[in-house]
C-alpha cells in the first residue's frame, strides 16, 4: 500500500486565552458579530474572552448552581449581547449585557495591588441574569438559537429536547417538548436556512424536527453510528470553497448544482471514532390522480417527513471518541477534536483520478452514483492540550492586529485543563 501523501498544512499555536479557568472548560462559542468568545465552564460561570488580544473581557456568573455545560449567543441583537447558558443544575439561563461600543478587557485579579475587595462579579462585568428557564428534569447538555433568533433549543440528560420562543423581552414560552430519543441527548443544532432542528444522543441516533402546523414533530431519524453521537454541525450557508480553485468543468458545475438542491449537509461525530456527512434527498413533486372513477386518495398531501442518507465518511483520524466538529464558512474545511487530544483538519477535494471498477473500467463513467468528491486530511496536531481531552473545537475569524486579512480564520479548542487555545493554519 502506498504511503499517504504529506499533509498540506500545519496547525500552529497562536495564543492561550488568559487567564485560563481553574476547572474544566466545556465549549467555546464565537459572538455572531463582536470580537468575543463565550466559554462554558465547570466553575458555574461563562467566561467571555476578547478575540482582539485573547484576554478575559468579562464573566457571567452567579446564576447557576452547578457547571455551565453549554452556551449560545442570540443572533441579530443590536445594542446589547444576549447569551444563553445550559447547566448541570437542569436550568437554562439568559444573560444580557449592554454593548458599550468598545471591548473592555477585564483585568486579571492576580494583577491587582493587593486590593482584595476588587473581585470578579456579575454587576462589575455588566452581565444581568435576566431570566431562568425551568422544565428539564436533569442536566442540560446543549443550547442553540435558530438563525433568526426566534427559537432557543435545549437538550438534556432527561432524554428531551425543548423548543422555547421569546414572546417579548424576558418572556419565554415553551412551544415544544420533544421526547423522541431513548437516552441522554448530547447536542442540538439548527439548520442555517430553515427552522429545522437536529439532535444527537447517547442512543446512537440523530433526530431531525420541524414544526408541522401548530406542533413540532420528528421528521427523520439518522441511524448508522455505533455509539454516542457527541457533536453535530450543519454546512454553512453558501459554502463556495470551490470558487477559489479555478474554473469548474461542466461536470463539476453540474454536480454542485445538483447537490445544492439538497441544501446544507449535516456532519456528525461519535464515540465510535467516525465522522459522517449526511445529505437530504430532494423531495419529488408527485401529482395525486383524482377525478371521475377514482377513489379519493387517503395519502397525506402534506408529508413533512424527510429522507436523509449517509453521503460519506471522513478519513479515520482519531483513536478515541470524537467530541466536536466545526465546519468553516470560508474554506469549507472541517476540524475535529476529542478524547485523544488530537486536532485534525479535513478538506473536500474533487476526485481527479477515476475510481476503477472490478473490470478496470472507470467507475465514474459506468456508475452515475460513483463519488465525485472525497475528504482528505490536510493537517493534524497531537496533544493540543497536553494529556487532557479536547471537549470542543470551532472556527472563527481572526480579529487581532496581526491578522493577514479580514477572511483569515483560526481554530479554537477548549479542554479539560480549563484552557481555551487559538491556532492558525499555515502552508508548509
Amino acid at each position: 500500500m502506498a504511503a499517504p501523501p504529506p499533509h498540506l498544512l500545519t496547525i500552529a499555536p497562536l495564543a492561550t486565552f488568559s487567564p485560563a479557568g481553574t476547572s474544566r472548560a466545556w465549549c467555546s462559542v464565537p459572538h455572531p458579530s463582536a470580537p468575543l468568545l463565550a466559554t462554558a465552564s465547570s466553575d458555574k460561570s461563562a467566561r467571555i474572552y476578547s478575540l482582539t488580544d485573547y484576554r478575559l473581557h468579562s464573566i457571567a456568573s452567579g446564576g447557576h448552581k452547578r457547571s455551565v455545560r453549554a452556551a449560545a449567543w442570540k443572533p441579530g441583537v443590536k445594542g446589547e449581547s444576549v447569551l444563553a447558558t445550559g447547566s448541570f443544575d437542569a436550568s437554562v439561563g439568559v444573560w444580557r449585557r449592554w454593548d458599550d461600543g468598545e471591548i473592555q478587557v477585564h483585568k486579571d485579579p492576580r494583577d491587582e495591588d493587593e486590593d482584595e475587595d476588587e473581585g470578579v462579579g456579575e454587576e462589575e462585568d455588566g452581565w444581568r441574569f435576566s431570566v431562568i428557564l425551568d422544565g428539564h428534569e436533569s442536566e442540560v447538555k446543549g443550547v442553540a438559537f435558530n438563525a433568526g433568533g426566534q427559537y432557543l433549543a435545549t437538550c438534556s440528560r432527561d432524554k428531551t429536547v425543548w423548543v422555547w420562543e421569546e414572546i417579548e423581552e424576558d418572556n419565554w414560552e415553551t412551544v415544544a417538548v420533544l421526547q423522541e430519543h431513548e437516552a441522554d441527548i448530547k447536542c442540538v443544532v439548527w439548520h442555517p436556512q430553515e427552522d429545522l432542528l437536529a439532535s444527537g444522543s447517547y442512543d446512537d441516533t440523530i433526530r431531525l424536527y420541524r414544526e408541522d402546523l401548530d406542533d413540532w414533530a420528528c421528521i427523520a431519524v439518522l441511524m448508522g453510528h455505533e455509539s454516542t453521537v457527541w457533536g453535530l454541525a450543519f454546512e454553512p450557508i453558501g459554502n463556495k470553497s470551490w470558487a477559489g480553485k479555478g474554473a469548474l468543468s461542466s461536470e463539476q458545475q453540474a454536480f454542485f448544482d445538483e447537490r445544492e438542491k439538497s441544501g446544507p449537509r449535516l456532519i456528525s461525530c461519535s464515540d465510535d471514532t467516525t465522522i459522517r456527512v449526511w445529505q437530504r434527498k430532494p423531495k419529488e413533486h408527485v401529482e395525486v390522480p383524482t377525478g371521475q372513477g377514482r377513489m379519493p386518495s387517503i395519502l397525506r398531501t402534506h408529508n413533512i417527513e424527510e429522507d436523509w442518507f449517509e453521503a460519506t465518511r471522513l478519513p479515520q483520524a482519531h483513536s478515541r471518541a470524537v467530541y466536536a466538529v466545526g465546519w468553516s464558512p470560508i474554506t469549507g474545511r472541517v476540524v475535529s477534536a476529542g478524547s485523544d487530544g488530537k486536532i485534525t483538519v479535513y478538506e473536500e477535494q474533487w476526485i481527479t483520478e477515476p475510481h476503477l471498477d472490478h473490470s478496470g473500467t472507470s467507475a465514474s463513467t459506468t456508475d452515475p452514483n460513483a463519488p465525485r468528491t472525497e475528504w482528505v486530511v490536510v493537517a493534524e496536531l497531537d496533544g493540543g492540550h497536553g494529556v487532557f481531552e479536547i471537549n470542543d473545537v470551532c472556527w472563527t475569524k481572526r480579529r487581532d492586529k496581526d491578522r493577514k486579512n479580514n477572511d483569515e480564520e483560526i481554530i479554537i479548542t477548549t479542554g479539560d485543563d480549563g484552557e481555551v487555545k487559538a491556532w492558525t493554519m499555515n502552508e508548509k
